[in-house]
């Protein structure tokens, strides 16, 4: 073996051995929550319908909003740790869904430096299922995140966060809040 193809061979190890070592960027993370009301759908979607209007979420204390159901509307949301800037990307009347984006990020919001999501209708049963899902990055974004702005805190944050919108809704369209 030639001393080239030799210090090459080493070479390829040691690049190989550290490349697992090495640091990289955050990878998207994925939360869906689903729940199962106990209403037709055209009523469930009734409450869900205006992207401007989320009093179904009792976790949302404000919210004002431009633009109606087009794309590009937006909406600021304010919740008890701060507001949060939307945008509307996708509206369908008639599949009962639309999908959105976060636009201006608040990390004592949420710890998440980005996020699109989309919430559905859609028949179960007797009843109806709403399902949302969101793809977001945690807060930090450098390699080394802290604790509070890591990919587990943005994960719990973005699925309490669903969960509760959709008891809160749940409890809204049953008649129970």
């Amino acid at each position: 073996m030639s001393k080239f193809a030799h210090v090459m061979g080493a070479l390829a190890l040691w690049i190989g051995a550290a490349a697992p070592a090495l640091a990289h960027g955050p990878t998207p993370q994925k939360a869906e929550e689903k729940i199962t009301i106990a209403a037709p759908p055209a009523k469930v979607w009734a409450a869900l319908k205006e992207f401007g209007d989320v009093s179904w979420n009792s976790g949302i204390k404000k919210a004002e909003a431009s633009g109606g159901n087009g794309s590009g509307a937006t909406r600021t949301i304010t919740l008890e740790t701060g507001n949060l800037v939307e945008g509307l990307d996708e509206y369908s009347d008639k599949d009962m869904s639309y999908g959105y984006r976060l636009s201006t990020e608040n990390l004592e919001a949420l710890p998440v430096s980005f996020y699109s999501a989309t919430i559905a209708v859609t028949p179960a049963g007797e009843g109806s299922e709403v399902t949302w899902t969101g793809r977001f990055y945690r807060g930090d974004t450098s390699n080394f995140p802290p604790d509070n702005l890591n990919d587990e805190s943005a994960v719990k944050a973005m699925t309490g966060f669903m969960r509760a919108g959709l008891e809160s809704l749940k409890a809204k369209v049953e008649g129970k809040s």
